[in-house]
Formats: C-alpha cells, structure tokens, sequence
C-alpha cells in the first residue's frame, strides 16, 4: 500500500497535474482499492474542517501585506538601500539579495512572494553589472526560502497547526537559526566569488549615500515591528497580527501617496489567486489524510518504523533522508500537510522536542523548494528571467543546497540555538 501510494503520487506530479489534483485523485483511489467504506463522503465535512481553521486566516493576510509591499515600491527602495552597503563585499549584489530576502521575509511570511519579488528587483542587475549569472539566480532561489523559516512564517503556522504546538514560541525558535542561515548563504557567496574571482563591476557608494539610504529600510522595520511585536506584547496573535501587518503597510503606503485604486485591485486579485490555490492544496491534502488513517497506512507507517528499533539519532536520520526524497518530487504546502501528522508523532516519541523539530522541518521544506524537478522557487526565478534554461538556475542553487544541509547540522549539534529566546 505504501509503494503503491508513493509511486502513485510521483507519476501522477509527473504528468504535470495541478498538486491539489493530485492529491484528490490519489485519495479517492487508495479509498476505491484498499477499503469498501465510502470515505469520499467525507469531503465536505473535511473541507469545512479545513476553511473553518481560524489560525489560517492568516494566510491570505501575509499574502496580501506582501502584494501592497511590492506593488507600492517600498521592496524595490529597500534593495536599493541594502544594495549600497553590502555590494562592496565579494559578489556584490548578491550579497544584497541576500540581505534584502531576509528582510523582506520577515514581513510576507512567504516563500514564493520573497523570490518572487527580490527576483523580479535584481535579475535586470546581473547583466547589467557582469555578475555570474548561474550564481546570482541561485542566491534568489536560495535567499527567497528564507520566508518559510523567518517569523511571520505561512509554513511555521501550518505546522503549529498540525502539531498543536506554540505558533509564538516557533517564531521565537526560528529567528536565530534564520538569522545563522542567512549568514551561511552569505558566507557561501564570498566562497564562491572568492574561488571563481568574479568580473562583476562593483557598485561604490559614499558614507553620506549609504546613510541617507537607511530611511528606506525603516518601513520594513516598522512593518515587521509591528507583526513581531504585536506577538510578544500579548497584543494579537498570530492571525490578529497578520492584519495589524496590512494595516501599518497601508498607512504606510498612504503617507508615501503610493496607494491606488489600481494598486489595490492588483494586490487583491493576486492575493485572491494565491490563496486560492494554497487552500486548495489544504483542503485536498486534508482530505487525503484522512483517506490515509481510514485505510490504515498511517498506523503502517507508525508500526513500520517502531518495528525497525532505530535510535533517536538514527530516526532523526531517516526522516531527514525522507523529507530529501520527497521534496524532490512534491510540492511543499501538500508534502507538510500529507506527512506532519504522520512523521511528527514518531519524531516526538524519539525525543525529540516538538518546537525544535519545528525549525528543523521548515529548513527541510526550504530545501525542497531549490530541489529539482519540483523545486517552486527555481521555476519562480526562471519565470522571471527573458531567456536561458532553469538548469541555469538549478546549478546556481546547489552551493546553497549544502549551506541548508550545513545548518541541519549545526541544529543537531547545538539544539540550543532554537530556545535563545524561549
């Protein structure tokens, strides 16, 4: 059942069906060939579950803040700014992608919006400056994921969600070891421009330039202060935040005079395209959960991997390894929801400690997203660019692939670095 489930899932992505397709499909056939019971029938129920969540408000939200960012210029004023105080170092702007995805992930809380937006601010830069093109796309690719483990992530959330865990305490958990990433990807670009000796042209920039530029880092700061803090503070929680994070972004943009009625037809019709597709995926994904426990594959796998008396280490091992397949070949919203409750709780009767394994989760998820042949974000910087193959944007990628494998490993050697703030 297990085999026939997964290589199901993969030939049916392979044939380029819509995941929550995919997913609706697999469900519906496990339920016709292992059981008589009519789970389908379940379906509405299941999909009210899902729509009736409260926390996952906040996705559309985030979603949104995120559009109004973009479309009111303050995203491509930020690059600017981060611009004239990093591209002195080697690699240049790339270091500014970098820097500028960190930042911006900690207002969006997405992925896919990061590299979208960082992407579309900084590939017309790589031609024009003489960067190396394959590196420069990757640490798009590479920094965008940054917004599935910097608080106010969509991820993080999901996965309090399904574990029942502290969405508060798993934005506390994630801030060093996003910060520590960050600084690895850095790290990866001064290697890799150092080895290479790129002939990228250096952006120079006076002290009076770089300290005139900090005022447009301030309403990204305000922006995240406000989603952040409103936490912390005991003011609004996770969802409540999401909204107080639209409404600082409005007023923003308003004191700006940047915000239209055009601009917010266009966020909105986004936002509402986007959060279609993600619910969905949840909502499907629920649905083949559900079909799952009702066939008895779930209690397979629990029984499976209690049977093969693997240490905590070594079960830890395992479903890093899992977790590296399977992103290869399925998209990551649908491959948190289709297996978090079925791995997590074999990873807590380990040991393991829920808000740790947490961030361990979204880095695995990140490197899913850089992972051929499903990798989202080596697709949403290779629809940006005007021409080239996304093989282009797949080499680029693996230095950070092994920066991400780099971090998994500091994080089991010093799991402290997840409770500085708890």
């Amino acid at each position: 059942m297990i085999a026939f489930a997964f290589i199901g899932l993969i030939i049916l992505i392979l044939l380029a069906i819509p995941v929550a397709a995919v997913m609706g499909v697999l469900a519906l056939t496990l339920n016709f060939v292992f059981t008589d019971i009519p789970l389908w029938r379940a379906l509405g129920e299941v999909s009210w579950g899902a729509f009736n969540e409260y926390t996952l408000l906040a996705i559309p939200l985030y979603i949104l803040l995120g559009e109004i960012f973009l479309r009111t210029g303050i995203a491509e004023e930020m690059y600017t700014a981060l611009s004239k105080w990093v591209s002195w170092l080697p690699g240049g702007l790339m270091h500014a992608n970098i820097a500028s995805c960190t930042l911006f992930s900690a207002t969006s809380g997405s992925s896919v919006a990061t590299a979208a937006t960082i992407g579309t601010l900084a590939i017309p830069q790589q031609k024009k400056y003489g960067y190396n093109e394959r590196l420069f796309l990757g640490s798009i690719a590479a920094g965008g994921t940054l917004g599935i483990l910097l608080p106010p992530s969509i991820n993080i959330i999901i996965y309090g969600v399904l574990t029942n865990s502290s969405i508060p305490q798993l934005y506390l958990a994630a801030i060093v070891p996003g910060l520590v990433l960050a600084a690895i990807f850095a790290l990866t670009i001064l290697v890799q421009s150092s080895v290479f000796n790129g002939n990228e042209v250096k952006i120079r920039a006076s002290w009076p330039e770089r300290m005139a530029s900090l005022k447009y880092l301030v309403p990204p700061l305000i922006i995240c202060g406000v989603i952040i803090g409103s936490i912390y503070a005991g003011i609004a929680t996770p969802t409540e935040s999401a909204a107080l994070g639209v409404l600082a972004v409005l007023a923003l943009a308003t004191l700006r005079r940047k915000l239209d009625l055009a601009v917010m037809l266009s966020a909105f019709e986004n936002t509402m395209r986007t959060t279609g597709m993600i619910m969905l995926i949840i909502v499907f994904a629920y649905f083949l959960n559900f079909v799952l426990s009702g066939v008895g594959l779930s209690n397979s796998i629990n029984s499976f991997m209690s049977n093969l008396g693997l240490s905590p280490v070594w079960t830890m091992l395992a479903v890093i390894v899992f977790y590296v397949i399977l992103g290869c070949f399925m998209e990551t919203l649908s491959m948190m929801i289709a297996t978090i409750p079925i791995v997590a709780p074999i990873v807590f009767m380990a040991g393991f400690d829920p808000i740790w394994f947490g961030v361990v989760m979204m880095i695995l998820v990140e490197l899913a997203m850089i992972t051929p042949p499903i990798g989202i974000n080596l697709y949403v910087v290779q629809g940006i660019r005007t021409s080239g193959g996304v093989g282009d944007v797949i080499i680029g990628a693996l230095p950070f692939v092994v920066a991400m494998f780099a971090m998994i490993g500091l994080l089991i050697l010093f799991p402290g670095m997840t409770s500085v703030f708890l």
